[in-house]
């Protein structure tokens, strides 16, 4: 019977970029000087895992490099050899190139196989005089449904005449070409060896192996006849013979056939003393002297390994290891699961969008009953008005339940930054403490994909312009090491999300010029808040020269509209000499609101309330006409734009003037303005409906919904609809009252 493992292919990803991405963070987290045994064990687990996964599956290329990756961290966790910075970039280059062969076999993308050789050799010469023992090949077939072994018999056999090598190279090419076939090392002189090499494999992917090491035109290369099969049953018995001789490093010889063979009871099994030994030792000492005849006393064995006792001042710790251990405490007990066991299970995204569609017409369906309801009699209908509110009360749990489900932590986000945060602070000569908190705030997984790209162009930002060089920073009396600090918090329906660092701060004076010679609009007046604000715009750069990380002005612009798109404002704080911080205030699900219905004419639209700030009816005096810029309100000394609804849709209302209506003050990007609706029909979670991909994208709508009537209601963009109101055109218009 044979098992079809295939389908087992998709675990085997995810498990394995589970296992690479827990391995970047234990390198990451690992202090050099001085590891502990739990994380250079847990690290070597890492790379263990994955290689087990790949030999199941046969993806023969994670296997090799693995394979010598899982050599050198067994030796360093057995304290054969010393952790240094070396191999801890050499472990996250790694870690690269088997994220990389992942993604090769899972979505078909390139591998870089020369950067994959380098790789494997730079593992080889960190090993030095490790001897890495060839792997029995597996099947290379990725999507074979059974494995076979590869047989090298009856495959073709060539010499290669190295030139003179020092000897762990040569072991290195033959660990290196043993995955390829059968390899003999046999030596020339004291520098020269030769190989013979049976395979399956061409000359040129042989010779492409051995460029790795040495220069191929200074090897010589000859093809040998095939064995007879009397050569090769010959071959074979003498390499039985000699590994029956060897006892393949595990065994001693056995006795001569006429030696007598010591006795079990005298011997003692090579554990215990002969029981005679024992009796006698025992009646000259006591038992707490002797170690009860199994153990010697503890001075004996303390002064044997030279240890003496300390004073008590040297084995308390210091202050700054104890703040060490503490703050690898929290991390472990951040990344610990909540139980023994695994509490989660692997569920499809699609399974999950479906189960909210689900509760989303459930949500729909239960807004039409309570709707029908309303025109009952409550007396005469007591109990099926009891139940009604009891579908709705569990309808809300259940919708909030299942909108958990697609709720992910931040960690999933910010557990991408502090390799890239490390790697670009070494690349620009910088050094940069990250700090995260708030790892474990949730938010939508739609919104988790999406806001990946924003974070990482504002963390690359703060690090190569933020953050000063370490002679820069010392002569301002700051620490030479800058910190860049990653959080996110919740705020009412919101999620907060702030990158900050301690560095310059944003220059007011070099970016107001830079505006002006962008030919940007400004006034003298402007406040910073404004003056940051500049730096969205498209192009806009202040760096004076342009390098592989920053300097083209093309981001910021990027950053802010993506993350509007997501219904979400950009806020930054600045001050010179001390930082930046930029705060993102994002919706926690864009797939449920709740929202204020509002009625313009015949038409019911969608509010969102995150955006409402209070309603009114304003007075005759409070309304003002600006000519040519349309009319503002006063609201406590301050004058808001008037935006009516029933010119931006081109729809006949009930009302068109203000003091008849109902005006709602909402506010986006830090503006204010005032909708001019008929009327405020009441407030209802909604289910969002894309509307762009049933449709097409209107302006000033961001999605639609259906109501408790069945009808079609459309959910309103604020952002879009104060952006596009004629009087923001010029907001000095709109500043506040002196009083």
């Amino acid at each position: 019977m044979t098992i079809d493992i295939s389908q087992f292919y998709q675990v085997f990803f995810d498990e394995a970029e589970e296992l690479l991405a827990e391995m970047e963070r234990l390198l990451l987290g690992v202090d050099v000087e001085s590891p502990s045994e739990e994380d250079l064990n847990a690290i070597f687990r890492t790379a263990h895992s994955v290689k087990g996964g790949a030999s199941t599956f046969g993806v023969t290329d994670m296997t090799e490099v693995t394979h010598v990756l899982e050599t050198l961290l067994d030796r360093i966790r057995k304290g054969e050899m010393a952790l240094t910075s070396t191999h801890v970039d050499a472990f996250l280059a790694a870690k690269d190139i088997l994220k990389m062969q992942l993604d090769g076999h899972r979505l078909g993308t390139a591998v870089d196989q020369e950067a994959v050789g380098d790789v494997r050799m730079m593992l080889q010469e960190l090993a030095q005089d490790v001897h890495i023992e060839a792997m029995a090949p597996v099947a290379p077939a990725f999507n074979a449904q059974e494995s076979q072994a590869v047989d090298h018999s009856g495959g073709k056999r060539f010499r290669l005449e190295l030139p003179p090598m020092v000897h762990r190279e040569v072991e290195a090419l033959a660990a290196e070409l043993g995955l390829m076939g059968h390899v003999e090392l046999t030596p020339l002189d004291a520098e020269r060896h030769a190989m013979i090499v049976t395979t399956h494999e061409s000359l040129d992917d042989i010779v492409a192996i051995c460029s790795f090491v040495i220069d191929a035109d200074q090897m010589k290369v000859s093809e040998l006849p095939a064995l007879s099969p009397t050569q090769s049953a010959r071959e074979q018995a003498e390499r039985e013979r000699k590994e029956a001789e060897q006892g393949y490093g595990f065994f001693d010889p056995l006795p001569a056939a006429g030696a007598a063979a010591p006795s079990a009871e005298g011997e003692g099994y090579g554990f215990f003393q002969p029981l005679d030994e024992i009796r006698s030792n025992a009646s000259g000492a006591a038992d707490d002297a002797r170690g009860y005849g199994f153990f010697q006393p503890l001075e004996v064995i303390r002064a044997q390994a030279g240890i003496k006792d300390a004073p008590a001042e040297a084995a308390k710790p210091s202050e700054e290891q104890e703040k060490k251990a503490a703050r690898k405490e929290a991390e472990k007990q951040a990344h610990a699961p909540a139980g023994g066991e695994s509490s989660s299970i692997r569920v499809s995204v699609e399974k999950v969008d479906q189960l909210i569609n689900l509760v989303g017409e459930l949500v729909i369906t239960q807004a039409m009953i309570e709707q029908r309801a309303g025109s009952l009699d409550p007396v005469l209908h007591e109990k099926l008005m009891s139940g009604i509110s009891q579908l709705t009360r569990n309808t809300r749990d259940l919708q909030e339940s299942v909108m958990s489900i697609r709720m992910m932590p931040m960690d999933f986000v910010f557990s991408r930054f502090p390799r890239m945060v490390r790697d670009l602070a070494t690349k620009l000569g910088k050094k940069v403490e990250f700090v995260t908190s708030g790892a474990a705030t949730e938010l939508d997984k739609g919104l988790i994909e999406r806001i990946v790209d924003p974070l990482t162009h504002l963390v690359r930002n703060s690090i190569d312009h933020g953050i000063e060089m370490p002679d820069v920073r010392k002569a301002a009396g700051k620490s030479e090491t800058g910190r860049l600090f990653l959080s996110a918090s919740h705020q009412g329906g919101s999620i907060i999300i702030e990158v900050s660092d301690d560095g310059g701060g944003l220059n007011r004076d070099r970016i107001l010029a830079k505006a002006r010679q962008n030919g940007l609009p400004l006034s003298d007046n402007m406040s910073d808040a404004d003056v940051w604000q500049l730096i969205f715009a498209p192009g806009f750069s202040t760096a004076e020269t342009v390098t592989d990380v920053s300097g083209r002005g093309v981001g910021m612009d990027v950053v802010k509209r993506n993350i509007t798109a997501m219904g979400g404002t950009v806020d930054i704080r600045s001050a010179k000499g001390f930082g930046t911080t930029i705060s993102i205030s994002l919706p926690l699900t864009l797939a449920i609101l709740d929202g204020m219905l509002i009625q313009t004419g015949d038409e019911v639209y969608i509010l969102p309330l995150g955006f409402v700030l209070e309603s009114l009816q304003p007075a005759p005096e409070d309304v003002k006409e600006i000519s040519g810029k349309g009319r503002v309100i006063k609201v406590r000394g301050e004058y808001l734009p008037l935006i009516p609804l029933y010119q931006i849709f081109d729809i006949a209302p009930r009302f068109t003037d203000p003091t008849q209506g109902i005006l709602v003050i909402v506010e986006t990007e830090g503006k204010k303005a005032c909708l001019f609706v008929d009327e405020l029909v009441g407030q209802q979670q909604v289910v969002v409906k894309n509307l762009e991909s049933n449709y097409r994208k209107v302006t000033g709508i961001s999605g639609a919904t259906i109501l408790g009537d069945g009808g079609v209601s459309l959910i309103l963009d604020v952002t879009a609809l104060v952006r596009s109101s004629r009087q923001l055109v010029d907001e000095s218009n709109f500043v506040k009252e002196e009083p």
